[in-house]
């Protein structure tokens, strides 16, 4: 007989939302967990046995109810979460709530900025120095600090990405300064502790997110005014050019993920070496089938060829942190036997 809700742990009832979530959602939420987590949920999932509807139906209506409270709480802090929570929930369920919640929330730095609009930041950011924009971008999830890099000028860019890069340890007195100058009104937002920041992976995980333009800017730049970085940075980095190296068999499997008339369009930009490579992995007719849409296009804007590469490339590196396909980057150490 199952156990009620209120009886199982919290790892059984992350167990039950992995299955009640189904193969493809779980498989997602997976990608966002570090190894030691994905160990022990595949251990309680492994270990679930009977999971009655009614058991599904409280932890999703469990899990609805934590999300909720923390939409609100981000949204307009804990006061405001509380208003809400009680009036759809009741005073007692609404505090039990929060209080499981805020045991366990940890603020992170620039947390403020990360529920604002993207457009809204690089208004706010505008005029600080590359240094402080730096630091605010190196806290920030990796597609939102893209967008705001991708709209400071070329120049702006790049020093940005370099001071990102070149970023090591933060004391937690400079953070609570530049957050008290920025949003004034700072919370306790971290230990006494020495915090990481930045450095050559954060860089690279925001110029991969970044357009076309906005990466190409910055490697220019860096390529003059730092080799040294700009070399480090493009050995981490994939773009189109790249699936050149793909083997044929990790080819075929992203062929597999690609809309045919994305790839139509990301192949007018490319070289005949890597158009050819495309082709020899696919079957005669879808060859002459994506080659008759290409000549069908007629002149293109390289714009949309980029954004569609960039699609491309995302499927290629979505692979590839699924362990689905291995990306060479060069070097022996690099070699799959």
């Amino acid at each position: 007989m199952a156990k009620p809700n209120s009886s199982i742990s919290n790892r059984e009832k992350i167990a039950v939302l992995m299955v009640a979530l189904g193969n493809d959602i779980a498989a997602e939420v997976y990608k966002k967990l570090d190894d030691t987590a994905i160990e022990l949920i595949t251990l309680e999932v492994a270990n679930l046995r009977k999971v009655t509807p009614e058991l599904k139906l409280d932890v999703l209506k469990e899990a609805q109810e934590v999300l909720m409270a923390r939409e609100f709480m981000a949204r307009g802090g804990v006061d405001y979460a509380r208003d809400v929570l009680e009036r759809a929930l009741g005073p007692e369920r609404a505090q039990n709530l929060l209080a499981r919640i805020t045991a366990s929330l940890q603020v992170r730095p620039f947390d403020f900025m990360r529920h604002t609009d993207p457009q809204q930041v690089l208004s706010f950011i505008q005029g600080e120095h590359p240094q402080t924009i730096a630091l605010i971008l190196s806290y920030l999830e990796a597609p939102q600090a893209a967008m705001i890099l991708s709209g400071l000028p070329a120049v702006m860019q790049a020093e940005v990405a370099k001071r990102v890069a070149r970023m090591d340890r933060i004391t937690p007195e400079v953070l609570r300064e530049v957050e008290r100058v920025l949003e004034r009104k700072l919370s306790t937002v971290m230990g006494q502790d020495f915090t990481m920041a930045g450095g050559i992976d954060a860089v690279v995980a925001i110029v991969n997110s970044a357009d076309r333009t906005t990466e190409r800017n910055i490697m220019e730049y860096l390529e003059e005014n730092d080799p040294e970085l700009a070399e480090e940075i493009k050995k981490r980095l994939f773009v189109f050019e790249d699936i050149i190296r793909l083997d044929d068999r990790s080819l075929q499997r992203v062929l597999r993920e690609v809309d045919m008339k994305e790839l139509g369009l990301a192949l007018k930009g490319a070289t005949e070496e890597l158009r050819t490579k495309f082709f020899r992995n696919m079957s005669k007719r879808a060859a002459e089938m994506l080659q008759e849409d290409m000549d069908y296009m007629g002149p293109v804007r390289v714009k949309d060829v980029e954004e569609s590469q960039q699609k491309v490339v995302n499927i290629v590196r979505g692979l590839e942190e699924q362990g689905e396909i291995v990306i060479a980057t060069g070097g022996e150490d690099e070699l799959v036997v």
